[in-house]
């Protein structure tokens, strides 16, 4: 699977995380603070210590995690490239949300068996984002080393087994919590698939965090429609009606973040040229396609 552009183009969602998780596990580890930032039943339910509750989300506890789990949030900048900053926001909102009560419920119920604390980090969102990784992208391309049979897609599993059995329990734990919490969004509970933060939200958050994430990182946030028998139809080049081809350097941009999303790149122009350059709409075309 290639990864796309290199950088946070499209991705200011991701480049804004991943600079938060660096910056506060640093600044942890250099301080002595990165054990005080993790998920414990005496922490929390006896000495009411919420504020872990945040930390426990940003800050990895060891320079091994802090490698493998920002490279990542990094490479899964995919998915916010198809479905816009907005929606991953609420997404990686979810996902938090829902995986730290999972871990608190685990915390309360086997209080006895749980040493030490969970590892903090933001293994929710991370685990989470396996699930779509499963399930929606392709693999396109496969290989052997020495007889063993290995994908493009290899290499970010084992990077995920790495994090995720990097503390044993105490990161296997809030890993596992990831899953259930990226299943229940796969789901759509609450229909949560079709929320979006409010324009107000948005806009606030763009002010406050513009300096953060700046550097070109715009999204592609509009969805239009395709006719219902363009999305049927096999993939193929049709070029009818009224349509104003694209300039080259935003046909080959187009390209790039489908290829980002793991899709070949004579399938991403086909895809385009069906879809009238529309990226969201391409996208929607090789999904259907490889689903069926």
């Amino acid at each position: 699977m290639n990864a796309g552009p290199s950088g946070f183009q499209n991705a200011p969602v991701t480049k804004g995380l991943v600079l938060i998780c660096g910056v506060a596990s640093i600044i942890a580890a250099t301080q002595g603070r990165a054990s005080f930032s993790s998920l414990s039943y005496q922490a929390i339910v006896k000495k009411l210590h919420l504020w872990r509750l945040v930390t426990s989300v940003f800050v990895f506890s060891s320079t091994s995690e802090l490698m493998f789990g920002l490279y990542l949030l990094y490479y899964f900048r995919v998915f916010e490239r198809q479905i816009g900053s907005n929606k991953y926001s609420v997404f990686i909102l979810f996902a938090t949300i829902f995986s730290t009560l999972f871990e608190l419920m685990i915390l309360v119920v086997f209080k006895d068996y749980i040493s030490g604390g969970l590892a903090p980090g933001p293994y929710g969102i991370i685990v989470s984002l396996f699930v779509p990784f499963f399930l929606d992208i392709p693999v396109s391309t496969r290989f052997q080393i020495f007889s063993v049979r290995f994908s493009d897609k290899s290499f970010v599993y084992l990077a995920g087994l790495q994090l995720l059995l990097s503390s044993w329990k105490r990161s296997f734990i809030p890993g596992f919590c990831g899953v259930i919490a990226g299943l229940l969004y796969r789901m759509n509970i609450f229909r949560i698939q079709k929320l979006k933060l409010p324009k107000s939200v948005a806009s606030t958050a763009s002010w406050l965090f513009a300096p953060l994430v700046s550097g070109g990182s715009s999204t592609v946030s509009s969805r239009r429609t395709v006719p219902r028998e363009t999305i049927d139809a096999p993939l193929g080049p049709q070029f009818q009606g009224n349509w104003v081809a694209p300039t080259m350097a935003e046909s080959e941009a187009a390209i790039s973040t489908l290829v980002s999303m793991g899709f070949d790149r004579s399938s991403a122009i086909r895809a385009l040229a069906q879809a009238r350059n529309d990226i969201n709409a391409a996208a929607d075309l090789l999904l259907n396609s490889h689903s069926q």
